[in-house]
């Protein structure tokens, strides 16, 4: 029984405090806000940092499907990354809880493994090189102390108007061609889901009110191209060639038609 109840109070205090374990599982406080809130919050955080490893893997292997990035901002995307490398440096340096920010590890690796495959399927091998030895580079530089705080504060402030750009780039590219191209229609709606759960998490866990800020610009663009894969779900990109069987239908009816005249 000693030994079920370390492991209980192990697993229970990775989504809640010791004294929050102390009112819930001590004092049988269940209705205690602060720590209703706390342990939410941390929930969430870890859901989203589990979920956060898998959320852009379908959006990779259909391009690996398709062995093609049409339809895919390669701009859009380095913005991403700019703005994701940026906020999970900045929360690094600054110690935050590992629940706070720990998706922005996946997403980095994520995201980056995305934008040299869609370098590669355009034909760039030269500059998917370069970006394969150069954005390691500048991550470690980041991270491991030797860039100032008050560049990785600038970086993060910047946050916003480059993933608002970042999306938004996206956003008219789908608009252009009246479809969402190789776009993975998971990874954009669980990206939109976890942008909301951060701005609640962020709220409890850093209190900062840039990365408040920035959650919420994340949601907005977010839940534009999450409106865009609703809205074009069937849709061909413009110029696409219909199917066989419509054309062989549309030459029949003009057979018919002309038999008639």
């Amino acid at each position: 029984m000693d030994q079920a109840k370390e492991v209980f109070e192990k697993l229970a205090l990775l989504v809640t405090t010791p004294d929050c374990y102390d009112e819930f599982f001590n004092k049988m406080n269940f209705m205690h806000v602060p720590c209703l809130k706390s342990t939410l919050s941390k929930g969430l955080g870890l859901g989203i940092v589990a979920g956060s490893s898998l959320v852009k893997v379908p959006q990779v292997l259909k391009i690996l499907m398709n062995k093609s990035a049409e339809g895919i901002s390669i701009y859009g995307v380095l913005m991403e990354l700019f703005a994701v490398t940026a906020a999970t440096a900045y929360c690094f340096v600054q110690q935050y809880p590992f629940s706070a920010y720990g998706e922005g590890v996946f997403l980095i690796l994520q995201t980056a493994l995305i934008a040299a495959l869609v370098l590669l399927f355009s034909g760039q091998r030269v500059l998917t090189l370069l970006f394969c030895a150069l954005y390691p580079a500048a991550l470690y530089y980041l991270v491991a102390g030797f860039a100032p705080m008050d560049v990785l504060w600038a970086l993060q402030s910047a946050n916003v108007p480059i993933i608002v750009a970042a999306k938004l780039i996206q956003v008219v590219t789908n608009y252009r061609a009246g479809s969402t191209g190789q776009l993975s229609a998971i990874t954009v709606m669980l990206l939109f889901l976890g942008s909301l759960a951060r701005i609640f998490t962020s709220v409890q866990e850093t209190g900062d009110t840039t990365l408040i800020v920035t959650f919420i610009a994340t949601s907005f663009v977010n839940g534009l191209l999450a409106a865009q894969v609703v809205y074009y779900w069937n849709a061909q990109p413009a110029g696409a060639k219909p199917a066989a069987g419509k054309n062989a239908a549309k030459k029949k009816a003009g057979k018919k038609a002309k038999k008639t005249d």
